[in-house]
């Protein structure tokens, strides 16, 4: 303790900051033992850049994911003595292209690759994570509000159907080893209730399922407090689902430089303590292929997490997990 399974760089992403080197030196400076690299899988439409991208190609994405891969992997074997540091990446899925290259990739680079975070950041090609104005674009691809407000409220839901139905297409493929921030399709509404959108919340609770079936670590990843959530990912209402079916949870920075390491993890841990969650789980390699084919498997944290004197020097009491 402490660990994180997902992060990036400006290195290799370009709306990060620093080095992969300097995000490396930082957690090791704060302590600690775990660390995982997830950048980006590449995009493969020229149409799905970013406006920070603008003027690059697609085969320059492609050269940038192998040189994460490359320095990942020098890191790893540089800093062995100091943490352990985990090489994955974080995927896509805008369209069928993306999911098709994965597996091209994956192939590629087995042995490389050492775990997924399985994360949806698009409804419709759009994405929904950029700013409030893009989001309202995947709203509107949906159809148009009206003044009466149901409509809007079956926009939503829509939205909500396409996130999660994207989501398990992901998880039904590749069996990610980390859900990553399993419900961000709500990060500009964090007050949303699935329970309020019958049909959305099926759909989460089938993909919690299948996602517990094959041995998934779900992450709380404190990325939504320096967002302006009250919490982390998942919301309460996931996060129960989630403990309800005996799902297991492991932490996540999702830094975007060395300045969001370990970022706002005293304000999640308090909130894990008030969901009440005993165990976390952290990823570790292993001799044998786990269901996705890849070589790690998840550990329980041994002891009581919120006893680890990491806690206290981030002013978390060290009683109790409830």
């Amino acid at each position: 303790m402490p660990y994180s399974h997902h992060s990036h760089s400006g290195q290799f992403c370009k709306h990060a900051a620093g080095t992969l080197e300097d995000v490396v030196r930082e957690a090791i400076q704060q302590g600690f033992e775990v660390y995982g690299l997830t950048e980006h899988v590449p995009r493969y439409r020229l149409t799905d850049l970013y406006p920070e991208e603008d003027g690059m190609t697609l085969a320059a994405l492609a050269t940038q994911f192998d040189a994460f891969l490359a320095e990942a992997h020098r890191l790893k074997e540089q800093y062995a003595n100091d943490i352990t540091l985990l090489v994955g990446l974080e995927t896509e899925f805008i369209t069928g292209e993306d999911l098709a290259h994965l597996e091209t990739l994956l192939s590629k680079q087995r042995g490389r690759i050492e775990y997924l975070v399985g994360s949806v950041h698009h409804v419709h090609t759009i994405p929904i994570d950029f700013d409030t104005a893009m989001f309202g674009k995947a709203l509107d691809s949906f159809g148009p509000s009206h003044p009466s407000g149901e409509e809007d409220h079956q926009r939503m839901e829509a939205l909500l159907c396409a996130y999660f139905d994207a989501q398990y297409e992901v998880l039904r493929r590749f069996q990610p080893e980390i859900i990553g921030h399993v419900d961000l399709c709500r990060l500009y509404n964090p007050t949303l209730r699935f329970g309020d959108y019958p049909s959305a919340w099926e759909k989460v609770e089938r993909n919690v399922a299948y996602a517990i079936s094959y041995g998934a670590l779900f992450e709380l990843n404190a990325a939504a407090l320096r967002k302006g959530w009250a919490a982390s990912y998942p919301g309460e209402d996931v996060a129960e689902l989630i403990m309800k079916h005996g799902g297991r949870f492991a932490l996540s920075d999702d830094s975007h430089g060395p300045h969001a390491v370990g970022l706002n993890y005293d304000r999640m841990a308090q909130y894990v303590q008030r969901l009440g969650v005993e165990e976390l789980w952290v990823l570790e390699r292993c001799e044998r292929a786990n269901v996705g084919g890849r070589f790690v498997q998840s550990r329980k944290v041994d002891g009581k997490w919120w006893q680890h004197p990491f806690w206290k020097t981030r002013g978390l009491e060290p009683t109790s997990a409830a």
